[in-house]
């Protein structure tokens, strides 16, 4: 599968690549960054890369490391997985950026560009998003952009504290894209600099 460059105007998604653990393991290490991830926070850097080397391993998903334009920094990563051409879907998930970047375009910029990946690159007819029920702030973020909430996968995985989560499955469909992708369209522009 190809796994390009995509250039937004705060952010280029580049292929990710164990180069990029260095940059990626200060918020990765970070708990408040890592605090709604299903995996474990990677303690150390050779637990970074063994984490991206996973990740890269797994053929059905495409890794991106998110750099910033302004100063081409690695901020954080985001990935399309579970991606199946044949039924054409994937889910979008593994995202996380440094804190600095929080409340920033770069998230919303992220997403547009991996969505405007799926359906109009790949042309797949389906993308979900789960998020764990304890985090609402992605849910109303997910809900604002216009995703759907499809349902809840009870008891669903383990959190890191042992705990059980329900995660909260919201999806767009090919034929929503194009009022999503107005929506982030929206947010980056409210976002950005002045």
């Amino acid at each position: 599968m190809s796994n390009d460059s995509l250039l937004g105007s705060a952010v280029r998604l580049i292929p990710l690549s164990v180069d990029h653990a260095e940059a990626l393991f200060p918020s990765a290490s970070d708990p408040e960054v890592w605090r709604w991830m299903p995996r474990p926070r990677p303690e150390c850097l050779e637990e970074m890369r063994a984490m991206i080397m996973q990740m890269l391993a797994d053929r059905a998903r495409q890794c991106f490391a998110v750099q910033r334009l302004g100063d081409e920094a690695v901020v954080g990563s985001t990935s399309l997985y579970e991606l199946d051409l044949t039924a054409s879907r994937a889910e979008i998930g593994a995202t996380w950026f440094d804190r600095a970047c929080w409340g920033g375009p770069y998230n919303a910029e992220s997403k547009l560009l991996l969505l405007g990946h799926a359906f109009d690159g790949l042309g797949l007819a389906r993308i979900a998003l789960r998020t764990d029920n304890l985090n609402v702030r992605s849910q109303q973020a997910l809900t604002r952009l216009g995703l759907i909430h499809e349902g809840t996968l009870r008891s669903h995985m383990v959190r890191q504290d042992g705990t059980r989560r329900d995660s909260l499955y919201y999806s767009v469909l090919a034929d929503e894209w194009p009022s999503v992708r107005d929506k982030l369209l929206a947010r980056i522009a409210a976002k950005a600099p002045a």
